[in-house]
This record gives C-alpha cells, structure tokens and sequence, in this order.
C-alpha cells in the first residue's frame, strides 16, 4: 500500500534537506522516483536547501497536472515509485486532490514538504488541503528559532526592513515602475509573540539601542 505523507514545519526547520534526504534514500534502495518544486530559492525546476545541496526538479506551476503527467509516464514505460513534491505549499487543491488519488489507484508513495501558514498566519490552501487528504502528517523535528531564542513558530515578511502583514502571498519584487528600486524583499522567522508585535532581530536590535524604549524581552 502507499501512503501520501505530509511532512511540515516553519521556515529554516530543514524541510528542503530532509526532501533531499529522501529522494537519496529511496534512489540508494533502488527505486525510481521524480522530484517536484514549485519557487524554490535557486530558481525555477530545483530543489535546494540551504545547506548548498540541490537536484534538478520539474516545476509544478498552477497549470500542471499531476494526473496526466503520471499517466503520461506509465504509459511510455517509465517506472515511478514514489514522488518527492517540496514546497507543497504552493501547490493548487486540485493538485493535492491529484496526488492523493495517484497514491491510491496508482500505488505511488508521495512524500510532499512544505510550511503550514503564510507571513499572515494563515494556512496555505495547499498545505490545509495536505493536512485533510494525507495518511501521515509529521511535524518536523528540527526546531527553528526565533532571535529571543524561543522557538519559531510563525512566518513573518520584511519590505524594505519593516514587517508586513498584509499584501500578494508570493512576493518577487516590483516590476512594474521601472523608476522605483525593487523592494527589498525577506523573510525571518519568530515566535507568536514577536510576531504579534511586528519585532523582527532588526527592529529588536534598533529597539535595544534606543535610551528611549522600555525593555520589550
């Protein structure tokens, strides 16, 4: 039988390496599988982690089809045993509805990785389709921390240094006003706390610095 598993944590938990992980896992025992990515860091069709390692992968966009593909595939005589889909997160519902129907009539082990809520803590529709569809979802060990050293639990967004709470949930910079510098896109991860009160390292570190704040730990 296969499973469809769904494997989650916040930014910087490791989700990319442990995605690499498996795919050599699986390859090292014989098996065939594919890799799937969707805006990874390292550009289009790869799948890195910030440790340096990186494969190639196929780039799943909002049009691809996860059905077809694998039909496509058996039926040229290509072998698949399992599936290693990294930031599942992106992906639409009708494709997590495709991968778990691939595990199930197609005997395909899927293993997806991605974070659970955006910069705004909600849920991405791809992941909250995963946690409703998949056999096993597993809450990633490695805890990420925030700069208090409290664990991370939340995702937040800077623009131009100052946190955001609001706006596009995938952000590659402004293209359009060709006379306006791109913004200077990041991303930090904080504890629940620190994110309620929009302090990042960098705002805590301006904060600290300042004889006119209030200690804020």
């Amino acid at each position: 039988m296969a499973d469809l598993n769904f494997y989650s944590g916040t930014m910087d938990c490791g989700k990319s390496t442990l995605a690499l992980q498996m795919d050599h896992n699986h390859r090292a025992r014989g098996r065939v599988g594919r890799v799937f990515t969707s805006h990874d860091r390292a550009g289009t069709a790869t799948l890195s982690s910030r440790l340096g390692l990186a494969v190639a992968a196929i780039e799943v966009d909002d049009a691809f089809n996860f059905w077809q593909f694998t039909v496509d595939e058996l039926t040229q005589g290509g072998r698949i045993d399992y599936f290693v889909c990294d930031e599942a997160q992106f992906y639409t519902v009708e494709q997590i509805d495709h991968l778990a129907k691939i595990t199930d009539e197609l005997a395909i082990d899927v293993f997806a990785f991605g974070i659970l809520t955006d910069f705004r803590t909600k849920l991405f529709s791809g992941s909250l389709r995963l946690i409703e569809l998949a056999d096993r979802v597993h809450t990633l060990q490695v805890e990420a921390l925030c700069w208090c050293g409290e664990r991370a639990t939340h995702n937040a967004r800077t623009e131009d240094g100052v946190m955001v709470t609001e706006g596009e949930v995938i952000v590659v910079g402004d293209v359009d006003d060709l006379d306006r510098p791109a913004r200077q896109v990041g991303y930090e991860v904080l504890c629940r706390r620190h994110h309620r009160r929009r302090m990042t390292a960098a705002t805590a570190k301006a904060a600290a610095m300042s004889p006119d704040v209030l200690p804020f730990a």
